[in-house]
């Protein structure tokens, strides 16, 4: 098999997107029209379907993983609105993404990873990991996690 990177010249030159992460942009550009189509009211209730329909269309082990950090992520943080973000199960605080779940499949990695972005309240000093990657989780390690979640939505 050959690499996944992108063979077609963007202006005569290579445009460093791999063909997954193109797919990505692709559907992050139909996450912010679906959610433009909907009223702010439906928008949680519609966002939690979005999101748990991603997540059956997984394969495992992405499928269960998923499922177990949407449930850690709800659980802890029933403040944040779950959301598609760049096809991607997201959960925001006012729009904005705080942390997401990337399937290993997606990007043809070897681990899935939980995300945070800037605006999770995960601040330790000057340096701070900002993702982690998950291959399976143990009760320690959904206790971990749970607990990253609530600092992050802080």
């Amino acid at each position: 098999m050959g690499s996944t990177r992108s063979t077609t010249p963007v202006g005569g030159k290579f445009d460093g997107f791999t063909d997954e992460e193109r797919a990505a942009m692709k559907e992050h550009a139909q996450d912010l029209k679906r959610t433009a189509r909907r009223g702010s009211r439906a928008a949680k209730a519609d966002g939690e379907a979005d999101v748990l329909a991603k997540i059956a269309e997984m394969a495992e082990p992405d499928r269960v993983l998923a499922e177990r950090v949407h449930a850690i992520v709800t659980a802890n943080a029933p403040e944040l609105a779950p959301k598609l973000w760049y096809g991607m199960p997201a959960y925001a605080r006012d729009g904005k993404v705080v942390c997401f779940f990337q399937s290993a499949a997606k990007f043809k990695a070897r681990y899935a990873t939980l995300g945070f972005n800037d605006g999770a309240r995960l601040d330790e000093g000057t340096v701070w990991p900002t993702a982690f990657a998950l291959t399976t989780l143990t009760a320690a390690d959904e206790e971990r996690i749970g607990a990253l979640v609530k600092r992050a939505a802080g």
